[in-house]
């Protein structure tokens, strides 16, 4: 008997082949012996099934070999699917044959509790677990969710560079490389080159890696990431709240939708997420300064959030909250300025920002951030001299305020922490496939 007589069928679609005798290439998870039966748990990337070895209805070859399979080993089965309630999957295989395409040495990662240090060291095969295995399908659901959510409201997807010769968020997190006979970084984000795209396409995102040489061991911290930015000529800064809100419930609708069996495996809370719905609540930074003095976390006018400060927030209203107008002294030198705590922009220097932070709950903190931006050529180029940048290579910048300018806003959402919330896994290094963090370069 041979696979080529069977139809190959896929773990996840077994319920597409009831009855039918299909072919299954994979790997074996897990193994176990009683007598004249043998129970092999068999994985192909889309699930798992278990596969009944019965003396006397697979061959004689087949059942004889069971032993030498270890976990891991790579193998082609036959079998006939039949349906059977106590699994989750809710079918299981008959098998037929096992034919061994590789036998595997002894696996390194076994069921007993493994350090994070080892884990780390062996990323490349711990991603095969079953936890890993969830969370990264979840992100490639995200993945898919986030294209669809900007092609259904007209988006159109604009590349940015990877290497580029200017700062976004500030020189202190800039990771440096020669390039030819001068310096370029590895970007920070996709947002000036994403305003350029604006002004020529109305509204764009940008989509894909950025880099922050940031020494920081926090659980919400990668210094590689994947970050997600709309960029919508004409924006203003509510435009920004109304699109991440709708957004982020996109997101998650989508996962409830999509992932059932990943958030099973990840014995996610669902009605968290079932939860999170618009309106999203909206708060000032003045009124969030009251919030975390009632709860404890009282801190000076004017400073940044951290960690402690985003979770009493979250744990406020129990679902993802914007803070808008932030002290403009800390955020970055794009944001259009307001004079008041809830004001639209000045054309001048003002003590907020009109920027917004939205923090999920739970303690996953910031996950998008964003604003208008400043649209006046002479405040920018003052500005960007004030940060001691070097106006010479923002002038590109400084013509999109010199040729057509106009009000304009934007966010970027950060995915790894977007996974990390809606799939309740503790730290973002299970999140990406190969994290990198301050002290992880390898594999």
């Amino acid at each position: 008997m041979t696979s080529s007589q069977n139809p190959l069928a896929r773990i996840e679609k077994l319920a597409d082949f009831d009855g039918q005798t299909v072919a299954l290439r994979g790997w074996v998870f897990n193994k176990r012996s009683s007598g004249k039966i043998k129970f092999l748990m068999i994985r192909d990337g889309s699930g798992i099934v278990q596969g009944v070895l019965v003396k006397g209805e697979c061959s004689d070859e087949s059942f004889d070999g069971f032993e030498k399979l270890t976990q891991e080993s790579s193998i082609e089965v036959i079998g006939k699917v039949r349906k059977e309630p106590r699994s989750k999957l809710g079918f299981e295989l008959t098998v037929l044959e096992v034919k061994p395409v590789q036998i595997a040495d002894t696996y390194p990662i076994s069921l007993k509790e493994h350090g994070v240090e080892f884990l780390m060291e062996n990323r490349h095969l711990w991603i095969r677990s079953q936890r890993q295995w969830a969370a990264l399908r979840i992100r490639s659901e995200i993945f898919f969710a986030i294209q669809d959510f900007f092609r259904q409201r007209g988006f159109t997807r604009f590349d940015p560079p990877i290497l580029s010769a200017t700062s976004c968020e500030g020189t202190s997190t800039l990771f440096s490389t020669p390039y030819f006979d001068e310096k370029a970084f590895l970007t920070q984000s996709g947002q000036l080159y994403g305003e350029a795209g604006a002004f020529a396409f109305g509204n764009i995102y940008t989509f894909g890696p950025t880099f922050r040489a940031e020494k920081s061991k926090t659980r919400k911290h990668l210094t590689e990431f994947w970050m997600v930015e709309p960029e919508m000529a004409f924006g203003k800064l509510n435009d920004v709240m109304d699109l991440g809100e709708a957004f982020v419930c996109h997101i998650v609708r989508h996962c409830l939708n999509h992932c059932q069996k990943e958030l099973v495996i990840l014995e996610r809370n669902q009605a968290e997420l079932e939860a999170i719905v618009a309106p999203f609540p909206r708060i000032s930074y003045d009124e969030a300064l009251k919030i975390l003095e009632k709860r404890g976390h009282a801190i000076p006018w004017g400073e940044d959030f951290g960690a402690p400060h985003e979770t009493a927030l979250g744990e406020e209203f129990g679902k993802p909250v914007f803070v808008h107008h932030f002290p403009s002294k800390i955020k970055a030198f794009y944001f259009k300025n307001a004079d008041d705590p809830n004001g639209e922009g000045v054309d001048h220097d003002g003590k907020y920002a009109l920027g917004a932070d939205l923090i999920a709950p739970f303690g996953y903190g910031e996950i998008i951030g964003g604003g208008q931006r400043e649209d006046k050529v002479e405040i920018l180029e003052r500005r960007i001299q004030e940060h001691g940048l070097n106006l010479k290579d923002y002038q590109w910048y400084l013509d999109l305020r010199r040729y057509g300018s106009a009000p304009h806003a934007g966010f970027g959402l950060g995915v790894e922490r977007t996974v990390a919330w809606v799939t309740g896994v503790e730290h973002v290094r299970e999140t990406i496939p190969f994290p990198r963090m301050i002290n992880t370069i390898r594999p």
